[in-house]
């Protein structure tokens, strides 16, 4: 028996706008967005009358004490995922928590700029928040969903199935996702962001990695393959001498104590690699890739530049007031131009899940536990690219 889903909005940014997106694809579901709130007010009531959002709020933990909502949605800032997951959880409220679920943000022990605080206080203090948001949700019998849109973009879904069909052994998975940069301030800071491109960028390949591994070992009949340990490399190239002598700047390069490059080497349980790469210095439009590496096969997903759409222009004035696709520097010359970019990134499925594992009390795909999961292996690569070492995960 299903029972009527009521969400709390938290956020009226970028990540709401897409979630809302969702929301209203769902057209065959007791679903309805009745609330929002937003650090302003203005915002608030903006984001509620152009999606006729019935209330709307200035103060997040008011929107989390309504009675009538039984999901909250929180498409906040990173430093904000912990303690409005816990007030939602202790409320008795399921949880949708935008990547990350955490992170280190700072505390007493943290050196200025928080990001030269040494990384393995920085991993014991992320892994513990979210141990917390987990334990908090089992403990009030709420769900805990990560919004991690890669597990339900149809590339990655289709290839999870040809995966499992094959028979074959995952040896490899190589994936990445790289665009030119962030313009958002938070991002440039440690102490609001919690991390650079692996936590912003790889964040999305590395779940994907631990879900099919994961899967796999399911698929085999036996306990899911988990990653035990990992090693890095981080940094930030806008600070390379002959960049900085260039008189035009095409990638962000106002960093300040967070990194633009990173890649990563997770090994798993059963001795397979992934090998991990996030980049802001990448012009031409993002890239999300994702190929496995098979015993018997290789299947290759491009959620981007997927070729099922090409255009050419001359010049930028042909598509002027287009949009073509995420990060594209310029709308001149050839271009990929996206039809359904969210549904291609797997964002209405993502919230579908979320809702009809509400409605119909499942577990849904993406689980608190693999966004865990996520912070471990993150924050893992960041003691071992600071310390020059393997790191196992504990």
């Amino acid at each position: 028996m299903s029972k009527p889903v009521r969400v709390g909005m938290i956020g009226a940014g970028f990540i709401a706008e897409i979630h809302m997106d969702a929301y209203l694809r769902l057209s065959d579901l007791d679903v309805e967005v009745v609330a929002v709130a937003a650090s302003r007010m203005e915002s608030a009531q903006r984001f509620a009358a152009r999606y006729q959002i019935p209330h709307a709020y200035d103060d997040a933990y008011a929107l989390i004490a309504r009675e009538d909502i039984n999901l909250v949605d929180l498409c906040v800032p990173n430093v904000l995922h912990e303690p409005l997951g816990l007030a939602a959880a202790r409320a008795g409220k399921h949880i949708i928590c935008e990547k990350p679920l955490t992170g280190y943000f700072g505390g007493e022990e943290a050196t200025k700029p928080v990001g030269k605080t040494p990384k393995r206080l920085m991993y014991a203090r992320a892994v513990a928040g979210a141990r917390e948001m987990v334990r908090a949700a089992k403990e009030n019998d709420v769900k805990l969903m990560y919004a991690e849109n890669w597990l339900y973009s149809p590339p990655i879904v289709r290839a999870a199935e040809l995966a499992k069909a094959s028979g074959g052994t995952i040896l490899e998975i190589r994936a990445q996702e790289c665009h030119n940069g962030s313009h958002a301030s938070y991002a440039k800071s440690w102490a609001l962001a919690g991390g650079g491109a692996l936590l912003r960028l790889a964040s999305h390949p590395i779940c994907a990695a631990l879900w099919l591994k994961r899967e796999e070992g399911r698929w085999r009949g036996g306990e899911p393959i988990e990653p035990v340990a990992v090693m890095a490399e981080v940094g930030d190239l806008s600070k390379v001498p002959s960049f900085l002598a260039e008189e035009e700047h095409f990638i962000v390069d106002d960093w300040q104590d967070v990194e633009n490059w990173g890649s990563v080497i997770i090994t798993f349980s059963d001795g397979t690699r992934a090998v991990i790469l996030a980049s802001d210095i990448v012009l031409g439009g993002i890239e999300d890739e994702l190929h496995l590496i098979m015993s018997n096969c290789r299947i290759d997903c491009d959620m981007s530049h997927s070729g099922m759409l090409r255009a050419f222009a001359p010049n930028e004035r042909v598509f002027a007031e287009e949009y073509i696709m995420e990060k594209v520097s310029t709308k001149a010359g050839w271009s990929y131009p996206s039809f359904d970019e969210k549904y291609l990134l797997g964002y209405p499925a993502e919230i579908r899940d979320f809702v009809e594992s509400v409605s119909f009390d499942r577990e849904p795909r993406s689980t608190g536990e693999l966004g865990l999961q996520v912070v471990q292996v993150i924050y893992g690569a960041y003691q071992s690219a600071e310390e020059g070492r393997r790191i196992a995960l504990r």
